[in-house]
């Protein structure tokens, strides 16, 4: 029997603006994005903003559908338009927030399985870490990387033939 011991760092901060400016940028359009959510049941709205190696900033917001499997959460429609319109520029860093019936959630929220296997292609596809904020009223997590969120992950290596 072998113990491996997985360990994830990440950096909290009191407030955005202890960010470089460009992450504080970066927040804020995350944080706007929330106005554009459509989430008429849970009452949840998460925006995304996704910051390209060129500058250019993607956002993104959740989008609910009756049929619960059906919406797409923000972080992966963000990160699916900017890799489908802009595909050979890197992501870099991506921030989410999130507000419960319009009202800024004082904690920072988490994406779920199937964003951080997204993040974790997106980093994949372009050989670099994504930068990940997570975004509360006021504090926010960094996290230096998707596979950092994600150790245990499913990649490529799974999809060749093992010989």
């Amino acid at each position: 029997m072998t113990f491996r011991k997985i360990e994830t760092v990440v950096i909290d901060y009191d407030n955005a603006t202890e960010l470089p400016e460009n992450y504080q940028q970066l927040v804020n359009q995350a944080k706007s994005a929330l106005e554009n959510a459509y989430a008429p049941y849970s009452k949840f709205h998460v925006g995304a903003a996704v910051l390209l190696a060129d500058g250019k900033i993607i956002t993104g917001t959740n989008q609910e559908n009756a049929a619960y499997p059906s919406g797409l959460c923000a972080e992966r429609v963000a990160l699916f338009y900017a890799n489908s319109q802009y595909p050979n520029i890197p992501v870099v860093a991506i921030a989410v927030a999130g507000a419960l019936e319009n009202k800024p959630v004082s904690f920072p929220v988490p994406p779920c399985g199937a964003c951080r296997q997204v993040l974790l292609e997106t980093e994949t596809r372009y050989n670099k870490p994504i930068t990940i904020m997570l975004a509360g009223a006021t504090k926010v997590t960094l996290i230096e990387s998707a596979k950092a969120l994600l150790p245990l992950h499913f990649d490529e290596v799974f999809l060749l033939p093992t010989g």
